[in-house]
């Protein structure tokens, strides 16, 4: 009893950042993961003060009350690849998506086996959850003969389809069913939310089931310019502003309930906004005086507050590590170049957007708040990576993952314990086309020229590109020529990294596929 009363005197008089990670680990404290899509570095006005016009109260104030990581990285420019880095610990390129996204009906990404922070948090005690957009494909129950009813049909709303009766039988037949390989395959008690709000299936799912069977074509309204993109099965009287909200009504509701039990719990809310559809709610239409994306990101914002507000409420604030990032930056085409001539700028200081491996396409807001734990109102400018989330969850919960866990995750512990050295000596994101751009401090390489993405850009005579971010980061020059014992330095360390099958130390792992290697070789022409 007297020590339990010195250890309990020892940490009220402690100040914040003296308690230990094994402290923390104790605690348990709950975790929520905020992942914004397509949300742009500038778009977060506490990262683009100058050149930002869109208000992001909620953010910046979360911001204030934590800690803003200025080199924070998604694995992709695109969004499936960022979402199984974060959710696996290791990279997207490791696995079978070498290029673009999880498809339409397509298998799931994340195999079984595989430890995810969700697994990883429930075999430690955690009521887990996901609440949004998943996009990392299911094992759908759609017979190889019945498929031809389930592709979309090329028109994608310009006139009103009817399906047939074998359309209805096949959709009736297939989502009657329970549909695994989803997220509560992976570590998730529960999910709610729609696999990819702009694709089929029109409607929500809750955990392996969808909510209803649809029996109509989307109506051709959803197909708007930046709304929905392929047509298909949807509920009948589907519409795309209602998603939003009650993403946000299901992640109150689950933080509610769960921190009125003595276990902790871990929210990943991966949100469908501001990516398109942009399905602005009236109340929020014309808010920015920009335009339907500033308006959708101003409405993203205001869900990032509901949800802090629950845990303020619910009296979880202060035991709970929040974390807010986005899977990569602003697509082009919400109108980027409109509001850039409004003086909004949604890449920031950063060249390129959504799909580049220039740094417009991965370097995104990142903020952790843990209040008691990480210092507020800070800026951290080391090398970060959403892959690190996973090392970091495991030392807060007290557990080391095993050799074939979290092959590219480094724990963030040092750096929210107020430390300032990096906690890794380099990192690789990757364009849309599978083009990596490799960091090793303040030096960048991507072996390839152009964007790596939708764009093409920069000069093509030269083959591969190096910058040095310290002085450049909006990557205008080109240093590969003037440098070509870095670009082997470079290549080198990619070469590893990729044979390794790791980044962080241990045994070498395998990766699931033969990595596809840059810049690639032209192919041979055949002779006549």
């Amino acid at each position: 009893m007297k020590h339990n009363l010195l250890l309990l005197t020892a940490l009220l008089l402690a100040p914040p950042a003296a308690l230990s990670p094994a402290v923390a680990a104790e605690e348990k404290p709950n975790i929520v993961i905020l992942y914004a899509d397509d949300l742009g570095y500038g778009d977060v006005q506490c990262y683009n003060p100058k050149r930002g016009k869109i208000p992001t109260p909620n953010i910046d104030k979360l911001a204030t009350q934590g800690m803003k990581f200025s080199d924070g990285h998604s694995s992709s420019g695109v969004c499936s690849p960022s979402r199984y880095a974060l959710l696996t610990g290791r990279y997207h390129w490791r696995s079978r998506l070498q290029t673009g996204i999880v498809g339409l009906w397509a298998a799931p990404l994340i195999k079984p086996e595989r430890t995810t922070i969700a697994s990883l948090a429930r075999q430690h005690g955690y009521r887990t959850a996901c609440i949004g957009k998943w996009h990392l494909g299911w094992d759908w129950p759609i017979p190889a003969g019945k498929m031809k009813f389930f592709r979309s049909t090329g028109n994608n709303g310009k006139k009103e389809l009817v399906p047939t009766d074998e359309h209805r039988a096949a959709w009736r037949d297939a989502f009657s069913k329970s549909i695994p390989g989803g997220p509560t395959a992976v570590g998730f008690d529960e999910y709610f939310g729609t696999d990819v709000p702009n694709w089929p299936p029109y409607c929500f799912i809750e955990n392996d089931r969808t909510v209803g069977v649809p029996s109509e074509y989307g109506d051709p309204k959803l197909f708007a310019k930046n709304q929905a993109s392929q047509q298909g099965p949807a509920i009948e009287g589907w519409t795309l502003e209602p998603i939003l909200p009650a993403l946000a009504d299901r992640a109150v509701s689950f933080i509610k309930r769960e921190a009125s039990t003595p276990a902790p719990f871990l929210l990943y809310m991966p949100f469908t906004s501001p990516h398109t559809p942009l399905s602005v709610n009236t109340d929020w239409k014309g808010k920015s005086g920009l335009n339907l994306y500033a308006d959708f990101v101003m409405e993203t914002d205001a869900v990032v507050g509901r949800v802090l507000d629950a845990l303020e409420e619910s009296g979880a604030a202060n035991n709970t590590l929040v974390v807010f990032t986005s899977d990569n930056g602003c697509a082009p085409y919400i109108g980027k170049p409109d509001l850039e001539a409004m003086d909004h700028y949604p890449s920031g200081p950063l060249r390129g957007a959504k799909s580049d491996a220039w740094e417009g396409g991965h370097r995104v807001p990142f903020i952790v708040r843990w209040p008691n734990r990480v210092q507020s109102g800070v800026t951290c400018d080391q090398l970060v990576h959403q892959t690190d989330l996973l090392a970091t969850f495991a030392e807060i919960i007290g557990t080391t993952p095993a050799d074939d866990v979290g092959e590219d995750s480094f724990s963030l512990i040092p750096l929210l314990k107020g430390e300032d050295r990096p906690i890794r000596g380099h990192a690789v994101s990757a364009g849309m086309r599978g083009v990596p751009a490799l960091r090793k401090g303040s030096w960048k390489y991507i072996p390839a020229p152009g964007s790596g993405g939708w764009g093409t850009g920069g000069d093509s005579s030269q083959p591969v590109q190096l910058y040095n971010l310290s002085d450049d980061i909006g990557e205008s020059r080109n240093l590969a020529a003037a440098m070509p014992e870095k670009v082997a330095e470079m290549k080198a360390l990619l070469e590893k990294l990729i044979i390794n099958g790791r980044s962080t130390p241990g045994p070498p792992q395998k990766n699931d596929v033969t990595v596809k290697r840059f810049p690639t070789k032209p192919k041979a022409r055949s002779q006549k």
